[in-house]
């Protein structure tokens, strides 16, 4: 029997390939109903738009990204850095997997793609909240008042520089994408962590407590 996983995952199939056969969008979900020999009330089980199931591609590619990352042996041993370090990693070959359609999706409307891209945006956000959270408790991450509550969103604006940067890379085997992702995973944890700023902000706090 057909479960509701494998009718969503024949849905986004069939809207990739719609996609990249025809150069755009299917232009309406009884359409991509037809193609799957479904239909409307079978998609509509599913899913409540085309853009719904746009959406859940760039969740799907983030979550299998995710799943594969998190369920390493190795992953609980790994610094809160060597965790997302090894997260891009990971999608970066999902995306690689489906670069076709990324390309394609990525040059549609900015402001489709932002809505595409929104259930992905809060899926990853948390996952980066999960990590600055970890990193605070073993000091990797300092909190710094009005701004560590703002790190999370930071480091989507780093995933979307690591796809921009990705999509184009022409080095053999992306090579250059992972070194650039090294460098700001690197970077960025080098600013959120404890910086000699903060060695003499403690200082200074202590040379007030004790004068």
């Amino acid at each position: 029997m057909e479960t509701q996983t494998d009718s969503r995952e024949q849905i986004r199939q069939s809207y990739m390939e719609y996609a990249l056969e025809n150069g755009k969008t299917p232009p309406s979900a009884y359409i991509l109903a037809k193609n799957l020999g479904m239909d409307d009330a079978g998609f509509y089980a599913e899913y409540h738009s085309l853009e719904a199931v746009e959406a859940d591609i760039w969740l799907q590619m983030f979550e299998q990204a995710r799943q594969q990352t998190t369920s390493q042996e190795v992953y609980e041993r790994y610094s809160v850095r060597e965790k997302l370090l090894s997260f891009y990693y990971t999608w970066i070959e999902v995306l690689k997997a489906n670069r076709s359609f990324v390309l394609f999706a990525a040059n549609q409307p900015r402001r489709r793609l932002r809505v595409a891209a929104a259930p992905f945006r809060r899926a990853f956000v948390a996952y980066a909240g999960e990590l600055i959270n970890e990193g605070r408790n073993t000091g990797e991450v300092v909190n710094r008042a009005l701004i560590t509550d703002r790190y999370a969103n930071g480091f989507w604006y780093q995933a979307v520089f690591v796809l921009r940067f990705w999509l184009r890379d022409s080095s053999p085997n992306f090579e250059q994408t992972d070194a650039a992702i090294e460098k700001a995973v690197n970077a960025s944890f080098d600013f959120i962590g404890k910086s000699p700023f903060d060695s003499l902000f403690d200082f200074g706090k202590f040379m007030f407590q004790n004068r």
